[in-house]
């Protein structure tokens, strides 16, 4: 199930489509997390948030607009995500349009409200200026109180929204006895980085995982399937995902010290081959889905069986390695009767063939629909995680340098030895390695290339990106 964040007050956004709730979503949480566009529907699934409102903390939901649909169509799917919203709120804050006024689908939204056991607030957007007068007066007739006048895309309004979300809150941290986190923004950098320290996993902090692959490949239903519920719409239709949506989960781990592991889950957009990218809406979600493996720590590559590793997988596994995020690949589908043996061999020979800086990725065959084999993911993305974040110590670092030297020097560069005197580990996530030589711009790529490779078969890298450089300079240690 998914993991709620305790003590969180949770603010659902409501309202037909285009009346700006992604708009107000993004100025809340103060980065353009949702997608935003003209064209109606932007946005099917719900997006959760981190929102600030002067000191107020709080969660906030972004949910698709109220359309009508036939059961099981996709704009059923979308209501139902946006009911189960409103549900699990703490407060609803219903959007009209002042420039358009009231629509039936904003009575039809109302209706839902009033017989929600959670309060409700109105806003008029759009109010900025004379011409959504017309269209605040007119949002009255929905029975849900004095509408605020509220502009999401300059920000007007927001003190009457402060006003009764704190009233909301101060009511919910009564009834709930708890008081509220402040918020505090993940640090990315490795301060005091030290190679001969070991790494120390924190099992209490969230581990950053992002689903990515070509549309229709299983993403949303493979989320569905880790929370035992559906949380993320899905069907036969490809590219139902546009948001990349992330959400909170608790892994069973048996390995944890408190038997369970935070997760923050991704589901990004598929992404197809750059020349089918022609409409402005996929190239926003696309590039929302790849600026999620920025946001990672661990990619799962999901993969179609029925059509295993074509360009497009390919170029999504080359990003990932050179974003410098650990890697898992996962073949979906493995329910379906096809030729497994060939599936393997195909994934296989493009894994030697076209990402030999790959080479002993983990590859997990599964079935997001059934669940089989679902059970090796998250161990397999674990086990990546601490590779990702390995350190070796400088010590055992330049007893190895010297061996591989001895073994294969450096060519000479115009009938110069090249020596590499001394290598440290300069960081981790993902493992970067910094060499020193006097000529070290004369070291081939070719021979940094077999350094890599003898790293990880040394010290067991296998399948994670690895960094090396070459410094001109002295040995630090010369002199000591």
């Amino acid at each position: 199930m998914v993991d709620p964040i305790s003590h969180a007050f949770v603010l659902a956004i409501v309202g037909r489509p285009n009346v700006g709730k992604s708009t107000l979503f993004n100025r809340l949480v103060g980065r353009k997390l949702a997608l935003v566009d003209d064209q109606p529907g932007v946005t099917r699934d719900r997006r959760f948030g981190d929102a600030k409102l002067g000191d107020l903390r709080f969660q906030i939901v972004d949910t698709a607009g109220f359309e009508e649909g036939k059961s099981g169509s996709l704009e059923a799917r979308m209501r139902a995500q946006t009911e189960a919203a409103i549900a699990e709120a703490d407060m609803v804050l219903m959007l009209t349009d002042a420039r358009v006024g009231i629509l039936p689908e904003d009575e039809l939204f109302a209706r839902l409200l009033r017989k929600a056991d959670v309060p409700v607030m109105l806003a008029a957007n759009k109010s900025e200026g004379n011409a959504g007068d017309a269209g605040l007066h007119e949002a009255y007739k929905l029975a849900l109180g004095d509408p605020i006048a509220l502009s999401a895309e300059h920000g007007n309004g927001t003190d009457e929204l402060y006003a009764q979300i704190r009233e909301a809150q101060i009511a919910f941290a009564q009834a709930h006895a708890e008081p509220f986190a402040a918020l505090s923004d993940e640090d990315e950098e490795e301060e005091d980085f030290d190679p001969d320290t070991p790494f120390e996993d924190d099992p209490d902090k969230p581990l950053r995982v992002a689903i990515l692959g070509r549309p229709n490949a299983g993403k949303s239903t493979l989320i569905n399937y880790l929370l035992d519920e559906d949380r993320l719409l899905t069907g036969p239709e490809a590219g139902i995902t546009r948001d990349s949506i992330s959400v909170n989960w608790t892994w069973a781990d048996a390995a944890a010290p408190n038997g369970a592991r935070p997760i923050t889950l991704w589901d990004t957009a598929g992404v197809r081959r750059k020349a089918r990218v022609v409409e402005k809406l996929e190239k926003l979600s696309v590039a929302d889905g790849l600026r999620a493996v920025k946001f990672a720590e661990v990619v799962v590559l999901l993969i179609d069986a029925t059509s295993p590793f074509d360009k497009q997988d390919i170029q999504l596994a080359d990003l990932v390695e050179r974003e410098g995020r650990a890697l898992v690949i996962a073949i979906n589908k493995w329910d379906l009767k096809l030729d497994r043996k060939e599936v393997r061999q195909t994934v296989n020979d493009a894994l030697l063939r076209a990402l030999p800086r790959l080479r002993g990725v983990p590859v997990i065959m599964l079935s997001a629909q059934t669940g089989k084999g679902v059970e090796k993911l998250m161990p397999a993305v674990q086990q990546q995680y601490e590779l990702w974040n390995a350190r070796i110590g400088t010590a055992k670092l330049n007893r190895w340098l010297g061996e591989v030297i001895d073994r294969h020097p450096p060519p000479a560069d115009k009938g110069r030895p090249v020596r590499l005197r001394y290598m440290t580990q300069a960081k981790s996530r993902p493992p970067t390695f910094v060499s020193f030589s006097s000529r070290g711009h004369a070291v081939p790529e070719s021979y940094q290339r077999y350094l890599a490779n003898s790293l990880r078969e040394t010290f067991a890298l296998d399948g994670i990106p690895l960094r090396i450089f070459i410094r001109k300079g002295k040995n630090p240690y010369e002199d000591k």
